[in-house]
């Protein structure tokens, strides 16, 4: 088979509907070891008490940056090392990833004092950046949180808000949640990545050779997650307005201009909702998203 460049960058950057339309690279181990070098590792405590790892790198306004499903935080290195010069640069582990805890029961509110608690350590404010399924938890943070988030950026929500794709199968949260519970981790991720996200099936017998794959094994549990957190909005319903009114800060929508349409269209439906959303669609790029072009357009918007 060809046509899939398959490696740990693509895995743990792609996030809920990344892994669908693009030929996707890696840099090495040594490059990753040369990031990881740059930066400051610690760990904040959750309202809770669960520990979450953060990784803190540049010297700025303090920025957030938040991962999607499947991922850690090692997703967002690259691009923190891009914003580093201009910014404090934060990637974490979200909750059940990496070195972070996962007390039990899940909740989306969890999650969101995850990041309140990252806010805190930060000074109590900050911006943040939201890359798919992290984009939806980061708008639903900043709703919750009024006043610690000044600026909020978002990247291709994956939200199915018409008919330009299928929804995923309606039972498909309670199917992941069987196969976890099986303890059928790597069919777990199959089932996700095929029906949820929109992988080619032929994909799938490579992806489960690749290196990567036992580190999405790892995370398989993460993915009801990330279904809470996206909640009935991947329906092909048009999203409820009101749903952020109280999202008032400048906030920075974008898309990627060779992604799928679907995702392309929710991107613009969020912005919609939104009293103080800009839009912007990046030319050439995919739910991917090339860090050097994802940064320039961060910087703009943050620091304008």
């Amino acid at each position: 088979m060809t046509g899939y460049s398959l490696n740990r960058r693509m895995f743990v950057t792609t996030g809920l509907a990344g892994v669908m339309a693009s030929t996707l690279s890696i840099g090495s181990s040594a490059e990753e070891a040369k990031l990881a070098a740059n930066e400051a590792t610690s760990e904040v405590t959750s309202k809770d008490g669960t520990p979450i790892a953060i990784s803190r790198s540049g010297e700025g306004p303090a920025l957030i940056l938040v991962g999607g499903a499947l991922s850690d935080g090692s997703g967002a290195a690259p691009l923190a090392k891009l914003l580093a010069p201009r910014f404090t640069t934060v990637t974490f582990d979200r909750r059940g990833r990496g070195k972070s805890g996962d007390t039990p029961p899940y909740a989306v509110e969890r999650e969101i004092e995850d990041i309140d608690a990252i806010i805190e350590a930060l000074g109590g404010t900050a911006f943040i950046h939201g890359h798919s399924s992290g984009a939806v938890l980061s708008l639903e943070a900043t709703a919750k949180l009024a006043g610690k988030v000044t600026k909020l950026s978002l990247y291709e929500p994956p939200f199915i808000t018409d008919g330009t794709r299928p929804p995923p199968p309606a039972d498909f949260a309670s199917h992941i949640d069987g196969l976890i519970a099986a303890d059928r981790r790597g069919d777990a991720v199959e089932y996700f990545l095929v029906d949820v996200v929109g992988t080619p099936a032929e994909a799938i017998a490579q992806m489960r050779s690749a290196p990567a794959w036992p580190g999405l094994e790892a995370l398989a549990h993460t993915l009801a997650y990330d279904v809470a957190v996206l909640g009935d909005r991947m329906s092909g319903k048009p999203l409820a307005s009101g749903a952020w009114d109280g999202v008032s800060i400048p906030v920075l929508v974008m898309d990627g201009g060779a992604s799928p349409e679907w995702i392309r269209n929710s991107a613009r439906s969020v912005a919609g909702l939104l009293p103080s959303a800009e839009h912007r669609s990046l030319e050439g790029q995919t739910h991917n998203a090339a860090p050097e072009v994802v940064a320039p357009e961060l910087e703009r918007f943050f620091l304008g």
